[in-house]
């Protein structure tokens, strides 16, 4: 049997990389005689720029920009030359504002800012770039991308970079500088690669839905909310958004799906002339996943929480959609999860298994994630390539 490997990274346990040996090493055991592929994957969150590393050729720009908190922290994006000459940035922004950069005691979305990731626009700028790929996910922040602009020169940082909680009181013409930031951005192609569809407002917005997991309490939540709303009222202020085209109404930039991404990053990019894309689909695009389903009798993916978030535009639902396109079974071992087989069946996926089921479990799986994910995987090889 020939066995498709493409997992995404198991968040604060495994690179993809990692995880999808870890897999290949316990299928293995039970399979020695499978033709194993591997596939590292990401939907624009860790790892981003390795995945693309790994399948388009470039070079790598090491710099270093400030964490969420303000510290310097190194950070890298890569720089692709296509064959009309044109130069793309492919930029991870967990790398300056992922929630991993912070202990636990240091999470507080109110407070944590998007500079680090204005930062590493800029130095993709200055690295020539004409295209800019934002890998969007994982972030420790929640101010709708307003750091990143007053990094790029759109307003004061110690007023935009102060995190989500400042923006309540921002003032009218705190984004002054943002009609200059868009002219020197012209000609420059911006997307956002997002891993969620979220609005940047709302019930299922940034604040409401994600702050939570990055340390807010359910009075920050709120409060970030509020914040959000007030900066977006300064955006259409500052630059009112365009018509749109069928019904003649203002474009709501804050309602676009992926607006709500990294924390409201996605909004502020579209605020510069972004477009969005799944990260996912960009991904497997750019690394010829869908070739490799296709020479594929059996598909592996996997994460290190399958839940209802990773229906929308996760990697695991990236990949089973291509593995429905192929007529190739698609089945997930994750570290933990929480979605039923309907949830699992409508995703087109054939069967998901949980690495940690209990507390001990879970404990063990932390201590040794290499060991239990292979231990999992070898058990799933049992059942899906059976020996003869």
């Amino acid at each position: 049997m020939h066995v498709l490997f493409a997992p995404d990274c198991f968040t604060g346990t495994l690179t993809a990389r990692q995880a999808a040996e870890a897999m290949a090493q316990g299928w293995r055991r039970s399979a020695p005689d499978d033709l194993l592929t591997l596939l590292p994957l990401s939907d624009g969150g860790p790892g981003f720029v390795d995945v693309i590393a790994s399948a388009l050729p470039g070079d790598t720009v090491v710099t270093t920009v400030s964490d969420p908190r303000g510290r310097p922290v190194p950070a890298a994006f890569l720089m692709t030359t296509g064959a009309d000459g044109r130069r793309t940035a492919w930029i991870e922004s967990a790398q300056a504002i992922g929630l991993h950069l912070l202990d636990a005691p240091e999470r507080d979305p109110g407070v944590t800012t998007t500079t680090g990731l204005g930062e590493m626009l800029d130095a993709a700028l200055a690295e020539g770039a004409t295209r800019i790929v934002v890998g969007l996910g994982g972030s420790g922040t929640n101010d709708a991308g307003a750091g990143m602009l007053a990094a790029l020169g759109v307003g004061d940082r110690a007023e935009l970079g102060a995190g989500g909680l400042r923006l309540t009181a921002i003032d009218d013409d705190a984004l002054g500088g943002l009609a200059d930031l868009r002219a020197r951005l012209a000609g420059i192609e911006i997307i956002a690669a997002t891993d969620v569809d979220s609005p940047l407002l709302g019930l299922q917005g940034a604040s409401a839905v994600f702050s939570a997991q990055k340390g807010a309490s359910p009075e920050t939540s709120q409060a970030l909310e509020a914040a959000l709303g007030r900066f977006v009222e300064v955006v259409g202020r500052t630059a009112p958004a365009p018509s749109d085209l069928l019904t003649g109404r203002p474009r709501r930039l804050d309602k676009q799906p992926g607006a709500g991404a990294a924390g409201g990053v996605g909004y502020g990019l579209l605020v510069l002339g972004a477009t969005t894309r799944s990260g996912v689909d960009l991904v497997l695009e750019a690394c010829g996943a869908a070739d490799l389903v296709a020479a594929a009798e059996l598909v592996v993916t996997g994460e290190g929480t399958f839940d209802w978030q990773s229906l929308q535009g996760k990697v695991v639902s990236g990949v089973a959609r291509l593995g429905l396109e192929h007529a190739v079974p698609t089945v997930i071992v994750a570290g933990q999860k929480s979605v039923g087989r309907r949830e699992t069946m409508s995703l087109g996926v054939s069967g998901s298994y949980a690495v940690a089921e209990t507390d001990e479990q879970v404990a063990a799986a932390l201590a040794d994630p290499v060991g239990t994910l292979a231990a999992r995987t070898a058990r799933v090889a049992a059942t899906w390539s059976p020996r003869r």
